[in-house]
């Protein structure tokens, strides 16, 4: 037998070899709706426990129930949030869900503004500056 010939013996072997244990497929991932997530979603846009009571506080306040008062800001403080907004012509009436999205931070962008908290440019994104005067707005109840 040649070389040439040991070689590709070598080589189809390696081949037939590599394609035996080839790694099983994946398995199939389990997915989750965008609505299922929202519903559990707590999002406090920077805010520690205390600021995030007194927003809530602030909101019961209002005459708006963002339900318990325990610092954690889920979809029914957001809901209380978004129709408070609505209230004063920063977020649009049919669209109350509860999620922070664009629209919900642009309407916080523009509250906080218009109660001469500087979150900057109302663009939807809560950046620092929104953050820090959100934190600001809320510091008493």
């Amino acid at each position: 037998m040649s070389v040439s010939t040991a070689a590709g013996i070598a080589v189809g072997s390696l081949a037939v070899a590599a394609t035996a244990t080839a790694a099983p497929a994946p398995a199939r991932q389990q997915t989750v709706s965008a609505g299922a997530v929202s519903v559990l979603a707590v999002n406090n846009l920077g805010l520690d426990t205390r600021h995030a009571k007194n927003w809530q506080c602030y909101l019961k306040f209002m005459g708006y129930n963002p339900g318990s008062s325990d610092g954690l800001l889920g979809t029914n403080s957001w809901k209380a949030g978004q129709r408070l907004f609505v209230s004063e012509g920063f977020y649009p009436k049919d669209e109350i869900d509860g999620i922070v999205g664009p629209k919900t931070i642009r309407g916080l962008q523009r509250y906080l503004n218009a109660h001469g908290y500087n979150a900057g440019t109302a663009d939807g994104i809560a950046g620092p500056q929104t953050k820090a005067a959100f934190w600001e707005f809320n510091e008493t109840c």
